[in-house]
């Protein structure tokens, strides 16, 4: 009787800490590619996803604009242990520690600088002068890679930023600006999703798409859980599933996928960088 007493007394005493332990929550903090609504309609199923996976319970979390997200992930970085980004290539921010495990396959990202189809501008110097909107000043491609080049061929445009890139398209087709800089597969999804038409003055070299990120914090039992989640999904009949229906919500690739990766992935950023002026990164 006393055996059994002190053994139920160490379970109530153990229960709270193997409580603890199962209900902890990861936060992920992809950029947003899209509007709040439709970031959270692609991310939401494929967190649920890979959270019953892995048994590595996240959660999202975002701000109101792309570069909301990545302050949030910069000031508060005890707060985020996974992301889903290009922002944390710059050399400053590489001291930081993320570690790529992953990233989205889609065919190579290009910078694009782009006009309705329709626009009398048909030159990139014709835009001197004139109203560009971009997602964000943190969006790499989008805006770093794109304005870069304007900026080296002494194109002086007036940036605008709309928070995020769908909000970028819809200021452009509303004649609130003259072109905008994208990504080659957000112009794509965009005109596919919305029928709109682009004619693209400028193309950059290819990039890989956004990386999967873990905190250096995280237990590194953790990240190969949620790595191997998200990166076996598309095998996965159920995962595959999800994945289809969460592009077509966007309009990406109905072919994207996870798969590993790592920090040499994206010497191309690191290279890039070597060349953009600091008041840029």
């Amino acid at each position: 009787m006393r055996v059994f007493i002190y053994l139920f007394t160490m379970l109530i005493l153990s229960t709270p800490t193997l409580v603890q332990a199962q209900s902890t929550v990861y936060r992920f903090s992809p950029v947003n590619q899209w509007d709040i609504n439709r970031t959270a309609a692609y991310w939401n199923p494929i967190i649920k996803y890979v959270s019953e996976k892995s048994g590595v319970k996240l959660e999202l979390k975002i701000g109101r604009t792309s570069a909301d997200t990545t302050a949030y992930v910069l000031a508060k970085e005890v707060e985020v242990e996974f992301v889903f980004s290009n922002h944390l290539f710059s050399p400053e921010r590489e001291q930081l520690g993320w570690k790529v495990f992953g990233r989205r396959w889609t065919p190579p990202l290009h910078g694009q600088i782009a006009v309705p189809a329709d626009s009398p501008i048909t030159k990139l110097d014709e835009l001197n002068g004139q109203e560009v909107v971009f997602a964000g000043p943190e969006a790499f491609i989008g805006y770093k890679v794109t304005y870069g080049y304007l900026s080296s061929k002494n194109i002086e445009v007036k940036s605008v930023f709309a928070g995020n890139q769908n909000a970028a398209f819809a200021q452009l087709f509303a004649g609130k600006a003259k072109a905008v800089g994208s990504n080659s597969a957000l112009v794509d999804g965009y005109a596919n999703k919305e029928g709109k038409k682009f004619r693209v003055l400028w193309t950059s070299e290819g990039y890989h798409d956004l990386a999967l990120m873990a905190s250096s914090k995280v237990p590194e039992k953790d990240v190969k859980a949620v790595a191997s989640a998200f990166v076996g999904m598309h095998n996965d009949p159920a995962g595959k599933v999800i994945l289809l229906k969460a592009s077509e919500e966007v309009g990406l690739d109905q072919k994207a996928y996870f798969l590993p990766a790592t920090g040499a992935d994206y010497a191309s950023y690191r290279k890039f960088y070597q060349t953009l002026p600091a008041s840029l990164r």
